[in-house]
């Protein structure tokens, strides 16, 4: 890479997030934004932790406002921290609004859409008191905290996760239509075998059985009374210690690989990973392999450097 490139390369490095909710130029509007979207910077990072501490104190007080014994006690505290919450939540999302060049992208956005419905329900209990459930919604202010994968240190790693996962997929959907397909034959055997005489009513009610008995869980609210009613169960039972291991080997397996390829260890054994690599244009950080869109290291976009790799030297 040519020096002007490398220059270049850091300003050009913007994650694909950026530009489709649209980083402000200049003003009080761009230094906003670096705090609140960019998790790079050292500002960004404190905001990210910050965050996720607010999110939970606020779960906890969902939970602890669920306990009668507490909230006959706490119940006033309860509100004012609820509101406190729902308060700085509403700022947050104002300033998130305000400060994007295309706001409603955002809004429109998964986040988007959760950071509204973590301050909906409140506003909405207040203007219409008889809506309690409504309340327990505020439980999903958890999956706010999906935010804290934004931050560098977790990027790599949830990267890693998810590239297993979307490998794996297919594995996965074939075993579990396998698992399937024997829960619905098994169930229906226990229909025939013990009928309605001994609990087993409905075909759906025996899969019901054979589901809770193949995952070892076994509620004991259905149990078979024939010999071959409980053959069959024992043969369940095994076949259940055996699929819980599959899926967990499939993803443990694609994220072996991962780890391997982006280091280089699997050259010329994976289709698609030889002994070519790509360098980061923003870190500097080599051994990405040819389809990775952000660094592992960095999470810089790698979208630009597309068709470029740097060969490895012996």
């Amino acid at each position: 890479m040519s020096e002007t490139a490398a220059t270049r390369a850091p300003a050009t490095a913007v994650p694909r997030a950026r530009q489709i909710v649209g980083e402000p130029h200049a003003g009080w509007r761009s230094a906003i934004y670096r705090v609140m979207f960019e998790s790079e910077t050292r500002a960004g990072q404190v905001f990210d932790i910050a965050l996720v501490i607010a999110i939970i104190s606020s779960v906890l007080v969902v939970f602890a406002d669920s306990v009668p014994a507490l909230h006959e006690r706490w119940g006033t505290a309860f509100e004012m921290a609820e509101w406190f919450f729902t308060l700085l939540f509403t700022a947050e999302y104002v300033l998130r609004f305000v400060c994007l060049r295309h706001p409603m992208r955002y809004a429109k956005s998964f986040f988007g859409v959760i950071d509204l419905i973590a301050i909906l329900p409140t506003y909405i209990a207040l203007l219409v008191p008889g809506i309690h459930v409504l309340i327990d919604v505020r439980v999903l202010r958890l999956l706010r905290i999906f935010r804290i994968f934004k931050l560098t240190a977790y990027i790599s790693e949830y990267q890693a996760l998810a590239m297993a996962l979307a490998a794996s997929s297919r594995k996965i959907f074939v075993f579990l239509s396998v698992v399937i397909l024997i829960v619905v034959v098994m169930g229906s055997l226990m229909y025939v075998i013990e009928g309605p005489e001994h609990g087993f009513t409905s075909i759906p009610l025996s899969i019901y059985w054979a589901v809770t008995t193949m995952t070892t869980v076994g509620y004991g609210d259905l149990a078979p009374q024939s010999g071959l009613g409980r053959l069959l169960t024992t043969f369940m039972m095994l076949v259940g210690w055996g699929t819980l291991a599959v899926p967990t080997g499939i993803v443990t397996t694609e994220i072996a690989l991962h780890h391997r390829s982006a280091s280089g260890g699997l050259g010329g054994v994976l289709p698609g990973i030889g002994p070519a690599h790509r360098t980061c244009p923003s870190c500097g950080e080599p051994h990405h392999v040819e389809s990775a869109q952000f660094c592992h290291k960095c999470g810089a976009s790698m979208a630009d450097m597309a068709g470029q790799e740097t060969t490895i030297s012996q």
